[in-house]
């Protein structure tokens, strides 16, 4: 089924899809998937070629765009893209609070979400290729799990690809969740450093805010339970490229003085539970160290664990001497599915899937080291989210793929500096620089 519309420049046709759940099951059960086919409106009768864009997550459906804006509009110029929203996300059969019980209980939910992974995905993308393309090999854009996907599509169907480009999402090929989070730390602590050399006024700021959240119980509105290590984790912002000012407008008017004395304001607390709140993308947190598990050991909050051996981030142990508290960055703690109400009815799921053992390998070295795809990656120098070392050695192991790394971005260059991230990666891809 299809129906199309039209923006400022643009021929839009939205497109859904029947895939297996399972791909080892074919004839089982299915699911639908949604995208979004865009075509620069004075092309839309060209035979173009396909770009297939694979959004970062997991857990996020595809950028939804309006007009001729950011990277789309480059790739505009010779494409017709396809934005996919990755199975669970978006439209594509999405997976949350309330549609996770249709499976049934915990358990039952728990093995379902075990299709939602990088392998799955490609599977799918293969799967409606030739519905979508007549059969040819399409040009895949990832970034960041996008990226991760990528990779696998790279190991298990490169037959697919004409031209593969990752932007800040190149996986290690065999770390562990635990690897992952024990690189990850020390990032997040360099980029908290620099946001307060940047802003030594936040120090203190943040100090007052976590004391304040050590003794009361806060709830904000819709009823996330802000604890302090809820109010950490809006660390994430600072793996963005605007994601430090971001923080530091939100932290400086955090009070508001009242007939009980200060208290934090509506504002604040409006936009804390915006920054927070997995309503939107539960996935996410349900999947997220997951997409890590290659092997027979269980994730089993990785991040949770390692976050033990720097006890730095520990605030109470911060807010007893005279030190700036840490914020913490992109990871997954048990305690977000009793603090978020979008969570809280899958925290059995999710531990389900914590404890999960046998996560088939989603890299094949031997296919890499041979691969003929041209690849190009943007790998940026001191990104929060994605291990630069652990990119940088993977990129190694990839024939034919070339990388530009670049400190002007973070990990949203693609999203920041589209056009010209864009434009440098298929110069890349096609040996044009």
């Amino acid at each position: 089924m299809t129906t199309s519309y039209r923006q400022p420049g643009v021929h839009l046709t939205d497109r859904r899809f029947t895939v297996p759940l399972d791909h080892a099951d074919p004839a089982g059960e299915t699911i639908e998937l949604y995208a979004r086919e865009v075509v620069a409106s004075d092309k839309a009768r060209q035979d173009l070629p396909w770009l297939v864009y694979l959004q970062g997550g997991p857990g996020f459906g595809a950028q939804r765009f309006t007009g001729r804006t950011g990277w789309l509009d480059r790739a505009l110029r010779e494409f017709r893209v396809l934005l996919l929203d990755q199975r669970g996300t978006g439209a594509s059969t999405p997976a949350s609070r309330q549609t996770l019980p249709l499976r049934g209980g915990p358990a039952a939910q728990a093995g379902y979400l075990t299709h939602f992974r990088a392998d799955s995905i490609v599977r799918d993308c293969e799967a409606i290729r030739p519905q979508v393309t007549g059969g040819a090999p399409w040009t895949v854009l990832g970034q960041s799990f996008g990226g991760f996907c990528t990779v696998h599509y790279l190991s298990t169907a490169p037959e697919g690809l004409a031209a593969a480009l990752i932007t800040g999402g190149l996986p290690s090929l065999d770390a562990h969740a635990d690897d992952v989070y024990r690189a990850a730390y020390p990032r997040i602590e360099r980029k908290v450093a620099a946001h307060y050399a940047r802003y030594p006024q936040d120090v203190e700021r943040a100090r007052r805010i976590a004391d304040h959240l050590l003794g009361q119980d806060v709830v904000l509105p819709g009823g996330y339970r802000l604890t302090v290590e809820a109010f950490q984790s809006l660390g994430i912002l600072l793996g963005t490229g605007d994601g430090s000012h971001r923080l530091h407008y939100l932290l400086e008017d955090a009070f508001v003085p009242t007939v009980g004395g200060r208290q934090l304001s509506d504002a604040f607390q409006e936009e804390v539970r915006g920054l927070l709140s997995y309503a939107a993308h539960p996935l996410y947190a349900l999947v997220h160290e997951s997409i890590y598990g290659q092997d027979a050991r269980p994730t089993a909050w990785a991040a949770e664990r390692v976050r033990a051996e720097f006890p730095q981030f520990d605030a109470a142990k911060t807010l007893a001497g005279d030190g700036p508290l840490l914020f913490t960055g992109e990871t997954v703690h048990p305690w977000m599915f009793d603090c978020d109400p979008a969570l809280r009815p899958l925290k059995e799921t999710a531990e389900l899937l914590a404890a999960r053992t046998g996560w088939r390998p989603l890299y094949d070295r031997e296919r890499l080291a041979a691969n003929q795809v041209p690849v190009a990656a943007a790998v940026y120098h001191d990104d929060m989210y994605v291990d630069a070392d652990h990119s940088l050695a993977t990129a190694r192991a990839i024939r034919s793929l070339r990388t530009w790394v670049t400190d002007e971005f973070e990990h949203d260059g693609v999203r920041v500096g589209g056009p010209r991230v864009l434009d440098r990666l298929l110069a890349l891809a096609r040996d044009e620089v």
